[in-house]
């Protein structure tokens, strides 16, 4: 099946995330050796962002410059709910959504995030 590609609506790009990644249990990560993908944040100063995605193929698309040499990882989507939405609350992380091919798109607290994904699986 062909994935729709994003598109330079943020806000669509980020409703996509929570059906999508609802629909697959999980969602995708970039991973490399000095950990997972972060970068700074738009909108906050000294405050970094870890990207997620909700198709592999979105992730994928990431892998070049900087993260050249990261692996396109699943992340379970109960434990992306259970764990990593609390700990990256606690190191005041954000999450980045469904961002695009320029790694632009929605910045979003992880504990906002969470209360969507719980409504989202109701």
């Amino acid at each position: 099946m062909q994935v729709e590609p994003l598109s330079d609506d943020f806000e669509e790009n980020c409703a996509r995330f929570l059906p999508e990644s609802a629909d697959q249990g999980c969602v995708w990560a970039l991973e490399g050796e000095e950990g997972f993908a972060l970068c700074e944040s738009e909108k906050y100063p000294d405050t970094e962002v870890m990207p997620f995605w909700s198709q592999r193929e979105f992730a994928e698309q990431q892998v070049e410059g900087e993260w050249q040499g990261y692996q396109v990882v699943a992340v379970d989507l109960e434990e992306f709910m259970d764990d990593w939405l609390t700990g990256m609350h606690d190191d005041v992380i954000l999450v980045g959504i469904n961002w695009n091919a320029e790694l632009e798109g929605v910045e979003m607290e992880p504990l906002d995030l969470l209360e969507q994904l719980e409504r989202e699986l109701q």
